[in-house]
């Protein structure tokens, strides 16, 4: 696993160390929580706007591929 560097202020670590600590999780396992549930939440906007355009243009793209 690669390491990443994040920079944080004082009140967003003071909020992350309270959060593991009533969790009874380590800071980095609720930060990789975090980013994994970020990445999933973007990645089906994303997705569901990608669809939207392909329906909204299916002519289009259905021509485009004769």
């Amino acid at each position: 696993m690669q390491e990443l560097t994040l920079s944080l202020d004082p009140a967003t670590r003071q909020a992350l160390d309270d959060l593991a600590d009533a969790s009874g999780r380590g800071t980095e396992e609720v930060v990789l929580d975090a980013v994994r549930r970020y990445l999933d939440e973007e990645g089906a906007a994303v997705r569901a706007h990608a669809e939207r355009l392909a329906l909204s243009h299916a002519d289009l793209l259905r021509r485009l591929g004769e």
